[in-house]
């Protein structure tokens, strides 16, 4: 094993207030605003933000599938995930939303544990560029929504 552990948190922001920002941190929402984001579900799901929903996702880096559960959720407020990797990671990943003026504060938080050494080093790289991370999905979702205001091209 290689015992590499691995907290990380951050913030970004989202010009929705938290009941509409929610949507946006489910499995079916990201889909507005990560390229190639493809969720599949096991078994049917009416609500994807559902505690004990379950979806895979494809892991590029390592061509495998990485298996998403909801553990909790409070719509407009949290979402929590458990999620694996097998042979590179294990843990949980957190959505919080709170109301900041015209806008949502966004809490992220991966807690990560490796399952291997390939897998410690891809935790050490995704560590060392999580402010990255994080400010890429802030611009990804500003632009998503601001498409969704310009509306289609012409």
């Amino acid at each position: 094993m290689s015992g590499a552990r691995h907290r990380l948190a951050g913030r970004l922001a989202v010009a929705l207030p938290p009941d509409e920002a929610f949507p946006l941190f489910t499995a079916q929402g990201e889909r507005r605003w990560v390229p190639g984001w493809a969720p599949s579900f096991p078994a049917p799901v009416a609500d994807d933000a559902e505690p004990g929903t379950v979806f895979q996702t494809p892991d590029r880096d390592h061509g495998q599938t990485t298996t998403w559960i909801v553990v909790d959720a409070v719509p407009g407020r949290r979402i929590r995930y458990a999620r694996v990797t097998p042979g590179v990671s294990a843990g949980t990943v957190s959505v919080v939303l709170d109301r900041a003026g015209d806008h949502t504060d966004v809490t992220v938080t991966y807690e990560l544990t490796a399952l291997s050494g390939d897998g410690a080093a891809h935790l050490r790289r995704f560590a060392d560029g999580y402010p990255a991370f994080l400010a890429a999905w802030q611009d990804a979702i500003a632009e998503a929504l601001h498409a969704d205001v310009q509306g289609p091209s012409a």
